[in-house]
């Protein structure tokens, strides 16, 4: 039996768009843990750790908002999520913008040092304090994973890089800065955007995703985030990019990851409902998961 521990990390302080510290309690609302343990998962609810609300604090660095809050909430996730790997649990984690990633992934890391990670999203998320366009630190955790960026994002955990670059794999880009190209390039990790997945179709991408995440690895992390899937399914997103995932193509890659047995934790993210038609993209994001955990027509 899968032991579950679902964490919520309810922050907005990683984006510029209000709402999606919303995002936990909307995903539970559409049914996560009643789904999952009608799958046969043992499933407990941790709650969520203590996030800083935004209007308490101001803007200190343009070009890194909220430094301090997003640490803050880097290190109490963390702390939570090792807490969970090391007791052989599997920790779904609810966002909450793609920054909480940062402590996500240090908290896996701590107990399964090869982790491999799939990143499931229409962006590059390999933005640092020198290239950001915006300052937003959302754009920034898949370089923070890597080892690229700002000292104390990296000091997570106390240990830089969280993951190899070899078995690190970004699916469904179609959105990537240009100096996020060139680190993508110079970091050496694998990259399907949308048109090799039209090209190749997603099983096949998938099936080459899982083999470069799970070569040698400890297991996968999956980072989940919402825009992967085209606004037409999942509307209540920050960042919606036309183009994208289908409904059918992401459970198939949900579908795949579980038959490889090698997923050893998930974070879900960028779930807004205040953008959302009728919890549409929390039932997405639920759906998937069920994918993710075995779910199946028969």
């Amino acid at each position: 039996m899968t032991e579950i521990r679902i964490i919520g990390a309810p922050s907005d302080l990683g984006q510029g768009r209000r709402g999606v510290d919303m995002g936990p309690s909307a995903i539970r609302y559409a049914g996560i843990l009643e789904k999952l343990t009608r799958l046969g998962c043992e499933v407990k609810d941790l709650g969520n750790i203590d996030v800083p609300m935004l209007e308490m604090h101001t803007v200190k660095n343009e070009k890194l908002k909220y430094l301090d809050e997003v640490i803050r909430v880097s290190e109490a996730l963390y702390s939570s999520v090792k807490k969970v790997v090391e007791d052989g649990h599997v920790p779904i984690i609810l966002g909450g913008d793609h920054s909480i990633s940062i402590g996500s992934v240090a908290g896996v890391a701590s107990k399964h040092r090869n982790v491999g990670v799939i990143w499931f999203d229409a962006h590059g998320d390999m933005n640092t304090e020198e290239s950001t366009p915006s300052g937003n630190i959302h754009g920034m955790p898949l370089a923070v994973a890597l080892g690229y960026g700002h000292k104390d994002l990296l000091d997570i955990g106390g240990f830089t890089p969280k993951v190899k670059p070899e078995n690190v794999v970004l699916v469904g880009a179609r959105s990537v800065d240009s100096d996020e190209v060139r680190l993508i390039r110079e970091s050496g990790i694998k990259v399907y955007t949308m048109a090799e997945i039209d090209r190749a179709g997603m099983g096949r991408v998938m099936e080459e995703a899982i083999e470069f995440a799970g070569n040698g690895t400890d297991g996968i992390h999956l980072s989940l985030d919402l825009d992967a899937l085209d606004p037409m399914f999942a509307p209540g997103v920050g960042t919606p990019v036309n183009g994208g995932v289908t409904y059918r193509e992401g459970h198939l890659a949900m579908e795949l990851l579980a038959a490889s047995n090698r997923l050893v934790s998930v974070d879900v993210v960028e779930v807004n409902p205040i953008l959302d038609n009728r919890n549409r993209t929390a039932e997405m994001a639920v759906e998937l998961v069920e994918s993710l955990f075995g779910k199946t027509v028969v």
